[in-house]
């Protein structure tokens, strides 16, 4: 999927769409949301660790982190790293 289905297709389902970059080594610990999160990678590695798991998704590869959930994530490449990221809209 490209760029701009991926934006697309979320948006449909009610998420807002965004792009981030890792440096190696980049880690973002304990993080959590009042909203279910999405989380595809683009370009590079990363791990995602939230509910007693451990992910290493493929390029392409959808994660859905749920809302409240603490969530870490890892470049744990050799390189940057691009991902995509969205945020469920909150209800009116």
């Amino acid at each position: 999927m490209e760029y701009s289905e991926i934006k697309q297709n979320w948006e449909k389902r009610g998420f807002s769409f965004g792009v981030w970059s890792d440096p190696p080594g980049q880690i973002w610990a304990d993080y959590t949301h009042d909203t279910d999160e999405l989380v595809m990678l683009a370009e590079g590695e990363i791990e995602l660790s939230f509910g007693g798991q451990i992910l290493r998704p493929r390029v392409g590869e959808e994660i859905l982190i749920p809302a409240r959930e603490p969530h870490t994530v890892r470049n744990i490449g050799q390189t940057t790293n691009r991902w995509y990221y969205g945020y469920k809209h909150k209800s009116m």
